[in-house]
């Protein structure tokens, strides 16, 4: 069964940076692919990077292109996203996600982690 432990929320100001990881366990992940997603209240959830576990190819969404970075470290079974130039609307809880590859469905997820961004 898959786990997924996100840590490294918490306040920031504008313009500010975090680091979230996502602590992966339960399976060999060589053939899935990891995402974080965001909940803004009252908002849909949103999808804000993905990274192939394998080869380590990354998506963005529009929202975050330039700011934020995926990346994944095999040997510790962890995904991080960085987040630089925070704004006020990043404010969200942060998922993290995991799929099988040739799946579009997103079977497994963390508990969230709340990221708030003051102006």
């Amino acid at each position: 069964q898959v786990q997924l432990v996100e840590s490294g929320g918490g306040l920031v100001q504008a313009g500010g940076s975090l680091r979230l990881s996502c602590a992966a366990s339960g399976r060999t992940f060589s053939r899935y692919k990891m995402g974080w997603f965001r909940q803004a209240p009252g908002k849909e959830r949103e999808l804000v990077a993905s990274i192939r576990w394998s080869d380590g190819i990354a998506y963005y969404g529009d929202s975050v292109k330039g700011r934020f970075t995926i990346s994944r470290d095999n040997a510790k079974n962890t995904v991080f996203l960085q987040m630089n130039s925070l704004k006020p609307e990043d404010t969200a809880v942060y998922y993290c996600a995991a799929r099988i590859l040739l799946s579009t469905t997103w079977t497994d997820w963390g508990q969230g982690t709340q990221v708030t961004v003051s102006s």
